[in-house]
């Protein structure tokens, strides 16, 4: 399967990239492909950020990216223009096709074909979704790739329509489409496709038959409509862009970046509560968990870790992280959804903590002393004290004075600085 879809990838990858280049012109293409550019490690940036809690692997985001900006947007190309072709021949009034189209037709086709990608990922790698932030992560990057082609059209048409009547810049269609796709809006594409994201992402901790059918056609018909809303908002007269704008595009933008936090705090918070179990039976240490559960204790972790070990020590206390973090979210998952939903819920449990076993010795001690720097650990744990080892719990050791607490805070300091 996997070389059938590297095999699609490139052929639509070929195809598109030619198409794109005979509608633009060669001049055209190579201006919108730097135009166009611009936003994508900034919205990649993003959406890895939402996602860090349990990063997905890179090649998996590639491959959406890649979805999206080759197979969606050939799809969509292509349906489009047959569609837009059958309106003008079937109509008394041809003029009104590329608009019925744009509102119709467009929504459909472009927001299935993207979400064909989260299908795909969400049907051969179900453990890829563990809540909504893996949808919303998986979809962000399958649109950040779409939303890339289209600008590169959309920019290289402008550009060549600019050469051909010799525009000045300021006066230019390519400022102004540069200003209304690049600046204005970057985030349209991404914001309609990530309400499907969402369903799918939601029914795949649902418990309920029906919610794991409804969730994702919801999202879907959510995410045709706010796209149907946007391109026919030059429909609605004069201004009607600016209050489709203001109205509809910049709240909702505004409840999904509230709801990425809310999600990304809540999944953190979920792996500080699942590893705690798992910290009671001694797989961990009751001072790597508040570090397993904050992003920035494990950046540190891992800076540390490569202070004193080199690259490899960092890349090991990163796949520590990442794999505890899966571990907690397999749990999390499994008691939410009941054990019918995970049947080979031991299984991966073991496969996780087998994993995780190579990369303690190095990542144990460099989470620790993260918790002590970011101050997350209480007064009465000894951060120094790393437990016994699997199968039996470490006892706390306590602290009487503040004293002791600040002594033992300035060890571990002067250690890290040498």
């Amino acid at each position: 399967m996997l070389v059938v879809l590297l095999a699609v990838l490139a052929v639509s990858g070929v195809w598109i990239l030619e198409l794109v280049r005979e509608q633009t012109g060669t001049p055209g293409f190579f201006v919108g492909l730097g135009l166009a550019l611009l936003p994508v490690p900034l919205l990649m940036a993003a959406f890895r950020w939402l996602g860090r809690a349990v990063p997905s692997p890179w090649p998996r985001l590639l491959f959406c990216f890649g979805w999206g900006a080759c197979t969606a947007a050939l799809i969509a190309i292509l349906a489009n223009s047959f569609a837009t072709e059958w309106i003008a021949a079937a109509t008394a009034d041809p003029s009104d096709a590329d608009q019925l189209g744009s509102v119709a037709v467009a929504p459909v086709v472009e927001e299935s074909a993207k979400a064909a990608a989260l299908l795909l990922v969400f049907t051969f790698r179900r453990r890829a979704f563990t809540g909504p932030a893996d949808g919303f992560v998986l979809a962000g990057f399958t649109a950040t790739g779409f939303a890339f082609t289209e600008n590169v059209l959309y920019l290289g048409n402008a550009f060549g329509e600019d050469l051909a009547e010799g525009t000045g810049m300021l006066d230019s269609v390519t400022a102004a489409t540069f200003f209304v796709r690049i600046v204005v809006s970057p985030f349209a594409h991404p914001l309609f496709t990530v309400l499907t994201g969402l369903g799918l992402g939601a029914a795949a901790v649902s418990a309920r038959r029906s919610r794991r059918i409804g969730l994702p056609l919801l999202g879907l018909a959510l995410a045709m409509g706010m796209h149907a809303l946007w391109n026919g908002s030059s429909r609605l007269g004069e201004y009607g862009f600016y209050l489709v704008y203001g109205s509809v595009m910049v709240p909702v933008f505004v409840l999904l970046v509230v709801a990425a936090v809310r999600i990304r705090r809540g999944r953190l918070r979920a792996v500080a509560a699942e590893l705690s179990v798992y910290a009671a039976a001694g797989w961990f240490t009751r001072a790597e968990v508040p570090a397993l559960a904050s992003v920035p204790a494990r950046s540190l972790a891992c800076a540390l870790a490569r202070r004193t070990g080199g690259r490899a020590a960092g890349r090991a206390v990163s796949r520590y992280a990442a794999d505890a973090a899966a571990l907690a979210l397999l749990r999390y998952r499994a008691r939410r959804c009941g054990p019918g939903r995970e049947p080979d819920f031991a299984g991966r449990e073991r496969e996780l903590l087998r994993r995780l076993r190579p990369y303690r010795a190095t990542a144990a001690p460099a989470l620790a002393r993260a918790a002590v720097m970011e101050e997350l650990l209480p007064a009465w744990t000894d951060p120094v004290e790393f437990g016994p080892g699997p199968g039996r719990t470490p006892a706390p050791v306590s602290v009487p004075t503040a004293r002791r607490a600040a002594e033992a805070r300035a060890v571990l300091q002067g250690v890290l600085r040498r």
